[in-house]
C-alpha cells in the first residue's frame, strides 16, 4: 500500500503523482495556483449517505453543519441529497438559501443570535431555533409576536458531559457558554408552553467537536431522554431530539467510530422515545474529503533548525496555530523513502505561523507541491485576510474533471467597501 492510501480514499498516489479522484493535484495547482483548497465530491456524497443510511430505521434528519465548510457548491450538492442544515448565523442561513437549501430542514444554533437574525429565520420558515438562554427566549418570543407567527423552538440543554476533546471545542460542560443547565431548561419549557407565540418542537444539545469515542454521546443522550420523558409527563411533547454533531475524524492516529456504529448507538437509545432524531455532522462529512495545496517557496536553515517556507499560511489554515492541531502533509509527487525533520512554516509575520513542527518529510525542493490533509473542514471557513493576504481558491473534483467553486480573491476584493478619508473629502467638496 502506497503512502497515504490508508488515510483518504479520494487522495491516492497513481503514476507517481497524488490524485484527487481521477485528477492529478499537480494539474489543479498549475491551473488555479496555490494555496488552494481541493474537495472530492464523491467523498462528500459517500460520507453523507453513510450517516443517512445508518439511521434509516428511525425517523431522522441529517443537518450538515455549515460552519465546517460553507461553500455554495458543497451546500448545493448536499441539499440535492436531501440534507438539512445546522446554521449559527444569519450569513449561514443566507448561504443555505442561496444554494437552494430547504429552510424547513434548517436548525439555528448559536449562543449569540441577534434579533435581526432571529427575525430572518422566522421569515424564512426554518424548522427550529435552538434557544440557548432565557434572555434569548424573550427575544424570540418578541420577534414572533411582531411578525405575527409562532416561533418553532427547542432549548439547547447543557448535559454537563466531558467530551474528552480540546477545551476550545468542548461545548457541553457545566461552565460552557453554550446551552442551559437541565434545571433551567425545565423552567424554560414551562415558560414557553404558556406563550401563544412560541411553539415547542424539540430539544437540542451539542457536547463538543472531534469526539473519538461513543461514551460521551451516549451519556449525554441518556440525560436528554430523561428530560424528554419528564416533560412529556407534564404534557409537553417534544417531536425532535437534536443531538448536535461532534463525531471526529482521523487526522493522525485517532480511531473514531464509523458513522454506522455512531448512528446505531444513538438510534438504539432514541427509538423508544418516538421522536425524530436530528444529527449535525460537519467535520465528519467534509473533513477528510479536502486538502489544502501549497507550494514550497524556500528552504532555510537557522541555528541547525530546518525550515520549509510555503505559500500557505495561518491565515489560510489556522487549525495548527489555533489548536496545535496535527494535519498530515503529503508530497504531491510520490515521496522518496528518506525522511528529514523540518518545520513547515508560512509567509505570515507571526512566529505562530506554521503548518507542522518537527515533522519528518521527504527531502523537499523549492517549487515542490504539498497537500495538507484533513482540510475539508474548518479550513477555508476559518481563513482570513490577515497580512492583506488573499484567501485561496476552492476547487471541487468530480471524477475526471474539476471546477473552481470559489475564485481566488483579488487585491480589489481586499479593499471592497473601504474608502480612504481623502476620497471622502474629495466627494464632499
Amino acid at each position: 500500500m502506497e503512502h497515504g492510501e490508508k488515510r483518504l480514499d479520494p487522495f491516492l498516489y497513481k503514476e507517481g503523482e497524488l490524485f484527487c479522484e481521477s485528477v492529478p493535484l499537480r494539474a489543479i495547482a498549475e491551473a488555479v495556483g496555490t494555496p488552494a483548497y481541493v474537495y472530492s465530491a464523491s467523498a462528500i456524497e459517500a460520507r453523507y449517505r453513510e450517516f443517512d443510511d445508518a439511521l434509516s430505521a428511525i425517523p431522522h434528519l441529517v443537518c450538515y453543519s455549515v460552519k465546517a465548510n460553507g461553500n455554495l457548491a458543497l451546500l448545493e450538492a448536499l441539499s440535492a441529497l436531501g440534507s438539512g442544515f445546522d446554521i449559527v448565523s444569519g450569513g449561514e442561513l443566507f448561504r443555505v438559501m442561496r444554494a437552494g437549501g430547504n429552510p424547513a430542514k434548517v436548525v439555528f444554533s448559536g449562543v449569540g443570535k441577534t434579533a435581526e437574525e432571529i427575525a430572518e429565520a422566522l421569515r424564512a420558515g426554518i424548522l427550529m431555533i435552538n434557544v440557548e438562554s432565557a434572555a434569548e427566549l424573550e427575544v424570540v418570543e418578541r420577534s414572533a409576536r411582531e411578525l405575527g407567527v409562532r416561533a418553532p423552538i427547542s432549548l439547547r440543554v447543557n448535559p454537563d458531559v466531558d467530551p474528552r476533546t480540546h477545551p476550545y471545542i468542548a461545548t457541553g460542560l457545566r461552565d460552557s457558554k453554550f446551552g442551559l443547565p437541565i434545571a433551567d431548561a425545565r423552567a424554560g419549557y414551562r415558560r414557553a408552553s404558556r406563550s401563544p407565540n412560541l411553539e415547542i418542537v424539540g430539544v437540542s444539545c451539542h457536547i463538543g467537536s472531534q469526539l473519538t469515542t461513543l461514551d460521551p454521546f451516549e451519556d449525554a443522550l441518556k440525560r436528554i431522554l430523561r428530560l424528554v420523558a419528564d416533560l412529556e409527563g407534564e404534557g409537553i411533547k417534544l417531536g425532535y431530539l437534536d443531538m448536535g454533531g461532534g463525531l471526529g475524524i482521523r487526522y493522525k492516529d485517532e480511531d473514531p467510530p464509523p458513522p454506522a456504529r455512531y448512528a446505531a448507538a444513538l438510534a438504539a437509545l432514541v427509538k423508544p422515545a418516538r421522536v425524530t432524531l436530528v444529527i449535525e455532522p460537519g467535520r465528519a462529512i467534509v473533513g477528510n474529503a479536502g486538502v489544502m495545496l501549497t507550494r514550497v517557496l524556500y528552504r532555510k536553515n537557522s541555528s541547525g533548525r530546518d525550515f520549509i517556507v510555503v505559500d500557505g499560511g495561518m491565515n489560510d489554515l489556522v487549525r495548527p496555530t489555533l489548536y496545535g492541531a496535527y494535519q498530515e502533509i503529503l508530497t504531491v509527487r510520490t515521496p522518496a523513502p528518506e525522511r528529514v525533520k523540518v518545520d513547515v512554516v508560512g509567509p505570515v509575520c507571526e512566529s505562530g505561523d506554521f503548518l507542522a513542527r518537527e515533522r519528518e518529510l521527504p527531502p523537499l525542493c523549492e517549487g515542490d507541491l504539498l497537500a495538507v490533509l484533513g482540510a475539508g473542514a474548518y479550513g477555508f471557513s476559518m481563513a482570513s485576510n490577515y497580512n492583506a493576504r488573499r484567501r485561496p481558491a476552492e476547487v471541487m473534483v468530480q471524477g475526471e474533471s474539476f471546477r473552481v467553486v470559489r475564485q481566488r480573491e483579488t487585491y480589489l476584493d481586499l479593499v471592497r467597501g473601504e474608502s480612504p478619508l481623502s476620497s471622502e473629502r474629495r466627494g464632499n467638496e
